[in-house]
């Protein structure tokens, strides 16, 4: 987290610990920081206050989306989705089905890319919803959300987009985009754990996932995590001061990684479209390589990386995101995912470069022992 977001909750923990929904001087205050907390994530996203609706994180933004929202929708039990989703919008689509909807999902290229035409021929007179990951959380790959958007705003289907990645990393004024529900999440960009939001724009009347005392708009029960929605928009805030420069010097630190890596270590493989991508992310195949032993003998010098999704990462399973994307099982099991950001600088970097080249050979090795 960053330290700035830090001070701000350790004030609203001390200074606005009313109810939001409380009536009385404590509670009013404790209103107030949640609304201009709210007025500061749909200035970072180009919305209105009034379609910002704060959650527990992307995950509950991505459930409400689908099993609530979808269904209040009326236009049909079908979904398009991709075959490169997170788990948290997986996992409710699986739901539906057992509901009876039925969902198409659609492959990725080599690159991992949609194509804009899959989703176009994907869409039916009964298709209640397109719901589709902006950047990818295991490649940072970017898909074409400009193209997609603006085609089926056309045809009229509603549009739910999981931007958890791409959100404070790259400028999503979505005032220009036709998508109609967006999830995100605090901790992505420098803010805390626990809280995120889904911005609910042209959404129809729905059912509450969480029911309760009738909060953000009888939309979310429960009393608000104030200062976690106070950390939420100091983070939206920084995210607005720093995006600019945050892109350039993400991408060169993630450019400096890549090519000492290029240099010093043989039989490496660059997964996903190196033009289309997140600036913090580098998915990299070490072939012949065990990516878990390499994942831990990282881990043993104080370097964390991550092999397949951070929620998947205790399974020795290979991530169906980069078997999607063409690469064989055993390609899969030797890949790690390689982030940088805030905190993150050259010497960082270079200490990453003279350590991970003999921890390969010694990996590769063990394998071949």
């Amino acid at each position: 987290m960053r330290a700035e977001v830090v001070a701000s909750m350790e004030r609203a923990l001390r200074e606005v610990w009313g109810n939001p929904s409380s009536v009385h001087a404590e509670g009013s205050r404790a209103r107030e920081a949640v609304e201009r907390a709210r007025s500061e994530v749909a200035a970072l996203l180009a919305v209105e206050p009034g379609e910002v609706i704060f959650t527990g994180g992307a995950t509950e933004a991505n459930n409400t989306a689908l099993l609530q929202v979808a269904p209040a929708l009326d236009r049909g039990r079908h979904v398009v989705t991709s075959n490169v989703e997170h788990p948290s919008v997986e996992a409710p689509l699986e739901a539906l089905e057992a509901r009876g909807w039925e969902v198409t999902r659609l492959p990725v290229d080599r690159d991992g890319l949609l194509d804009p035409g899959d989703v176009t021929a994907a869409v039916r007179a009964d298709t209640a919803l397109v719901s589709l990951i902006w950047a990818n959380n295991e490649t940072g790959v970017i898909q074409p959300m400009a193209s997609i958007a603006a085609v089926l705003a056309e045809r009229g289907v509603p549009l739910h987009v999981d931007a958890t990645q791409a959100v404070g990393k790259i400028p999503l004024a979505i005032d220009a985009f036709p998508i109609d529900l967006l999830a995100l999440s605090a901790h992505k960009f420098g803010g805390p754990k626990g809280v995120g939001a889904l911005i609910a724009r042209r959404a129809p009347v729905f059912e509450p996932l969480l029911r309760g005392g009738g909060q953000e708009r009888r939309l979310r029960g429960g009393t608000e995590n104030v200062p976690g929605i106070v950390g939420l928009a100091r983070a939206c805030a920084l995210a607005r001061e720093e995006l600019s420069s945050r892109e350039t010097e993400y991408a060169a630190l993630r450019d400096r990684l890549w090519r000492g890596l290029q240099e010093k270590v043989a039989g490496l493989r660059r997964n996903g479209s190196p033009e289309h991508v997140l600036p913090n992310t580098l998915n990299v195949t070490f072939e012949g390589t065990a990516g878990e032993l390499l994942l831990q003998a990282l881990d043993l010098e104080g370097i964390a990386v991550s092999s397949g999704a951070a929620c998947a990462s205790g399974s020795i399973e290979p991530s169906r995101v980069l078997l999607a994307m063409g690469l064989s099982p055993e390609e899969a099991r030797g890949t790690l995912r390689l982030s940088v950001g805030h905190g993150i600088d050259e010497a960082a970097i270079d200490r990453v470069l003279a350590l991970l080249p003999d921890l390969v050979t010694r990996v590769r090795a063990a394998e071949t022992a």
